[in-house]
């Protein structure tokens, strides 16, 4: 086989209708618009409308809100951070924060801080950096003989 004999599965690509291109094309005149009407001309924006009818989207009430102080947390559980120690992709000797994360690939960027949760087992001695951690997790970690250290400010 060569580069210039490959070429997509019979059927598996479909030939694009041109439309308008003469009445022999069968998409000819008007194009598969049908006849006249303001979906039939361009520019046409009519998503939602109900003819004048109070439409679905203010018929319903408005619910909830978008806290613009809310922090984004990445949420590690202790069992991702013993895996990763068990894979060498972590030094259980160094402190673990947010870039030693991202570094072994257990979260993909870090966002507003980590916050660790009590899940999993945790055998390993441990020193934690991070913005929060769940009373479970802080239990744990303390029971292998590790330290979570976390910022002063109540995160």
């Amino acid at each position: 086989m060569k580069l210039n004999e490959l070429r997509d599965a019979e059927g598996a690509t479909k030939a694009r209708k041109r439309v308008g291109r003469g009445i022999g094309s069968g998409t000819g005149k008007t194009g598969g618009r049908g006849v006249k009407g303001q979906k039939s001309r361009s520019g046409v924006a009519i998503k939602g409308f109900e003819g004048g009818q109070m439409p679905l989207y203010r018929r319903l009430p408005k619910r909830g809100f978008n806290n613009i102080f809310g922090k984004d947390f990445n949420e590690v559980s202790l069992g991702r951070i013993q895996a990763a120690i068990d894979a060498k992709k972590l030094d259980a000797g160094e402190t673990i924060d947010a870039a030693a994360l991202v570094k072994a690939g257990v979260i993909r960027r870090a966002r507003d801080g980590v916050r660790v949760l009590g899940g999993g087992e945790l055998n390993a001695k441990v020193t934690l950096d991070v913005a929060g951690a769940s009373k479970s997790a802080v239990e744990k970690i303390e029971k292998a003989g590790g330290s979570v250290k976390l910022p002063q400010n109540g995160a």
